[in-house]
């Protein structure tokens, strides 16, 4: 059984796009989650708004005429607090687990590659372990946002907070584009049927 599928077919979903605010962070590598929950923003016609139940920053839309309702939401916590305002969100929308996406930078996966997945570990990730904390499960979906290890010897903490290179800006567009595609096939057909699609590169 492929537990990506809509446990409830009426409720909502909460796509989380982990990242730290503030300008200094915009264009980290970590802050792809941001990136990509923008783009979801923009591709459902909602806008950004500081929420009232957590802190965050939230928009709500729907995936295509009458589909399932979307929260996105960016926690303005910094990453090692990120499940405080996702815990909030998913009570107050009535949110099951298996209905939570969180969208994040992922050293064990090459730059230029989106991989989908639900539950596992965090990887050594503050956001996603912050999450699994608040939610008391690690059963969420995940879409892992390719960085690859640092060069050289640099601590991968400081490769996660610089920018991404001159020649990955090249193809960040396209992949900003695939990981929202990713969120989506994950919300109207499962994380398996997400995996089998996008997972050839």
């Amino acid at each position: 059984m492929d537990v990506g599928r809509n446990v409830t077919e009426d409720a909502p979903w909460l796509v989380v796009g982990l990242g730290n605010p503030g300008k200094e962070y915009a264009g980290n590598r970590h802050n792809v989650g941001f990136m990509v929950v923008d783009l979801l923003a923009s591709r459902v016609g909602a806008k950004f708004g500081r929420s009232k139940r957590a802190q965050g920053e939230v928009a709500e839309g729907r995936l295509g005429f009458g589909g399932p309702k979307l929260v996105l939401v960016k926690p303005l916590t910094f990453m090692n607090l990120s499940g405080n305002a996702v815990v909030s969100l998913a009570q107050f929308f009535k949110v099951p687990v298996s209905n939570v996406i969180a969208v994040h930078d992922e050293l064990d996966v090459p730059f230029g590659q989106v991989r989908a997945k639900r539950g596992g570990g965090e990887g050594g990730h503050n956001g996603l372990r912050s999450m699994s904390k608040s939610l008391s499960s690690k059963e969420y979906a995940r879409v892992r946002f390719g960085v690859g290890r640092p060069p050289g010897r640099q601590d991968p903490a400081d490769f996660v907070l610089s920018d991404f290179s001159g020649v990955e800006r090249k193809e960040l567009d396209f992949l900003i584009d695939r990981a929202a595609d990713v969120v989506e096939a994950i919300v109207l057909e499962g994380v398996e049927w997400a995996q089998n699609k996008y997972h050839g590169g």
